[in-house]
């Protein structure tokens, strides 16, 4: 499979995981990078609460060398802070910095930041210029279509950010104001990736290795970012690297048992990290993708939603083994 950079880092795979607040911790991009995910990011990091020296935020930046490249994303709407921000997450030794420029969430959007970044494309490109002054790794940009339907400025963030000094761009192909419906808009991509010479990364509705080659193909894009399909399925990685590599070699999905294996492998990784009790609080969200595709989910997702202890889970792994086969 051919090697692609960004700047002086390289990729063994095409497929990236997306930062996902709640969801890309540590474990889960060990997880991701174990079945074949060829770069991950972490969980979006508060500038302003890293300028407060934040204990949760600054824990949100911890990177381990089987992760490696990891990036660091840092969100926040002004340019000294940000480069504040840059400067303490490089103390982690982050192979990228990247910038959020697309979370549509209202809590970030209405405090300038994430997807309202895009309504000041000035803005973006002196958040980018400040982070790179301060930064000895590649900063990279994500970013959405644009504001909404009326402001569909991607290209030009694109172009003005590249201007500044970033070394590659994600765009999600919809804009704030749609969040993650209806579908993905691949034509903006192929225009921002058409417009600029830097690295366009593609992202959203990604959701199988056939995807993810038409998406490459039709955008001109060489890396892809997953998201949301990677949930209870880190397979992904390993079928997106199989068939690019040849399309005509069946792709391997696993087992019922396999997988409620690998969920116990992602939720005792989280328990050794955060603790028993906080990483089942957060574990009840994420062990629901483990289910999906088997007989008697419902249930299974409501008593997901009480798990409390890891004993919890085991004995939800065995109630999803006598409920039904995968598949």
């Amino acid at each position: 499979m051919k090697v692609t950079k960004i700047r002086n880092v390289e990729f063994k795979s095409p497929a990236f995981l997306a930062p996902m607040a709640g969801v890309s911790d540590r474990a889960y991009r060990e997880l991701c990078r174990q079945f074949g995910a060829g770069y991950c990011v972490s969980e979006m990091v508060s500038s302003k609460a890293l300028s407060f020296n934040n204990k949760k935020s600054e824990e949100l930046m911890e990177i381990s060398e089987s992760e490696r490249p990891c990036g660091i994303q840092i969100f926040g709407g002004e340019p000294e802070c940000m480069a504040l921000a840059a400067k303490s997450a490089m103390k982690q030794n982050p192979d990228i910095i990247d910038i959020n420029m697309g979370c549509p969430a209202p809590k970030i959007s209405s405090a300038g930041s994430g997807a309202a970044l895009m309504r000041n494309p000035q803005l973006c490109g002196e958040i980018v210029n400040a982070v790179v002054k301060v930064s000895n790794v590649p900063v990279t940009v994500k970013i959405r279509k644009g504001w909404d339907d009326d402001s569909v400025n991607s290209v030009e963030v694109a172009k003005i950010c590249e201007q500044a000094g970033a070394a590659a761009i994600t765009v999600h192909g919809r804009t704030r104001m749609q969040y993650y419906k209806p579908s993905v808009d691949y034509d903006i991509i192929k225009n921002v990736h058409d417009s600029v010479k830097i690295p366009v990364i593609a992202n959203g509705d990604i959701d199988s290795a056939q995807k993810a080659k038409e998406i490459m193909d039709y955008t001109g894009c060489e890396l892809v970012m997953v998201g949301r399909a990677t949930l209870g399925n880190p397979w992904i990685f390993s079928q997106i690297n199989s068939f690019l590599e040849n399309p005509e070699k069946p792709l391997v999905f696993p087992t019922l048992e396999e997988k409620l294996d690998v969920m116990v492998q992602h939720i005792s990784k989280m328990v050794e990290y955060k603790g028993e009790h906080m990483a089942l609080l957060q574990a009840r969200k994420l062990v629901v993708g483990y289910f999906k595709g088997v007989r008697g989910a419902a249930a299974l997702r409501n008593e997901a939603g009480k798990i409390s202890t890891l004993e919890d889970l085991y004995v939800l792994r065995e109630r999803a083994l006598q409920c039904s086969e995968a598949y």
